[in-house]
């Protein structure tokens, strides 16, 4: 666990917690009768004080900046579709390879990229197209319940990231495999994974929810199916099925690798005694080095800007590159951490403590959701 600046302090929950990091402002050398009262202002203070930095950036910027970026590549990775699925039907292996490869990176970016900034309403301005896109995007094309994706993510995970048995860490937790099965060949069940726990997600809700998720994920993996089968030209059936699960899976484990190097290994906090907005997230979140690839398919958001997204949500992923250098040397002055890691240094540190990270981790009692 990263140690924190020597203003803070840990320590454990009153009721004889398992050494929950518990982030405080210490006050004065000399107590004083208002003393708590005044460090909770000045926390306040922080937060605000950095929202309106933030709110000033996101006026001055154009409609291109804040979603025509984001929008175009989502549009980008669509129209890379349709050659993917003739190239597909090439007899030779190259052509073949490269309509697979075009199709991987074209699911990637509009199941994690799409299906996040739909999740947060971050595409659309309006509330009825935001439902729509994350309908859209998180059922049709990423297999998962809408509803149970924005609870999961938006209510739980960013409302209480770090904190222990609420969005404490990633929802992709097996403690019982070993870690280069959990790191490395795991992930790629997650195109299968994926719409059986949407399935069971929807217990529960409304008949009319029911039907509407059970068809909406249905449409999505039968549109490709057929596709395959029709412009791709697949002659087996079982073919086409493992096509779907290459491309779907082709580029899980660095989501699965992002999704728990950001959070987990980092300070934790009580449910009961959690500190403010700010010093949650600039403790409990992690960013990654600038990638090309990962940046492209994933998101800024995912990938190099997670302390920026954390702390201002409803950003895009443009806008959250935009903000950067102003949150950054915001919590710098304040002498706030702005945690930075490399992919490998965290991909090393998973690898040589999975089982104090992992396995002996306090265990996640409500989904993580989608991140």
């Amino acid at each position: 666990m990263q140690s924190v600046p020597e203003e803070w302090r840990e320590g454990r929950d009153d009721r004889g917690g398992d050494g929950q990091m518990l982030v405080m402002k210490r006050g004065d050398s000399q107590v004083k009768d208002g003393g708590a009262g005044a460090g909770e202002a000045e926390k306040e203070s922080y937060m605000m004080e950095l929202t309106r930095l933030v709110q000033k950036v996101v006026k001055e910027s154009s409609w291109w900046e804040r979603r025509g970026v984001d929008c175009s590549i989502l549009a980008a990775a669509f129209l890379c579709l349709p050659p993917a699925f003739l190239l597909l039907g090439s007899s030779r292996l190259l052509w073949f390879l490269a309509g697979m490869l075009l199709m991987g990176v074209a699911h990637a970016v509009i199941t994690v990229k799409g299906t996040h900034l739909a999740s947060h309403g971050a595409l659309s301005e309006s509330q009825a197209w935001g439902k729509f896109w994350a309908v859209f995007f998180i059922e049709i094309c990423g297999s998962f319940s809408a509803r149970a994706g924005i609870q999961g993510h938006i209510k739980m995970h960013h409302a209480h990231t770090n904190v222990i048995g609420l969005g404490d860490s990633s929802v992709w937790k097996v403690p019982f495999l070993p870690r280069i099965i959990y790191l490395f060949i795991a992930p790629l069940a997650v195109p299968i994974i994926t719409p059986l726990v949407a399935l069971a997600q929807i217990k529960g809700h409304s008949l009319v929810h029911i039907l509407r998720t059970a068809m909406m994920v249905a449409l999505g993996l039968y549109s490709q199916y057929w596709l395959l089968i029709n412009v791709s030209e697949f002659r087996s059936p079982y073919g086409a099925l493992v096509c779907m699960l290459v491309c779907r899976a082709m580029f899980s484990v660095p989501y699965i690798h992002v999704n728990i190097f950001q959070h987990i290994g980092l300070p934790m906090f009580s449910s009961t005694r959690r500190p403010k907005r700010i010093y949650q997230m600039t403790h409990g979140v992690l960013n990654l080095p600038r990638n090309p690839l990962l940046d492209w398919m994933f998101g800024h958001s995912l990938i190099n800007c997670h302390v920026e997204h954390h702390l201002f949500p409803f950003l895009s992923d443009n806008m959250c590159l935009k903000v950067k250098p102003v949150v950054s040397k915001y919590l710098t002055e304040k002498q706030l951490p702005y945690q930075e890691d490399t992919y490998l240094s965290r991909l090393n540190l998973f690898f040589h403590k999975y089982q104090e990270l992992m396995v002996f981790a306090p265990p996640i009692t409500e989904l993580v959701g989608v991140q």
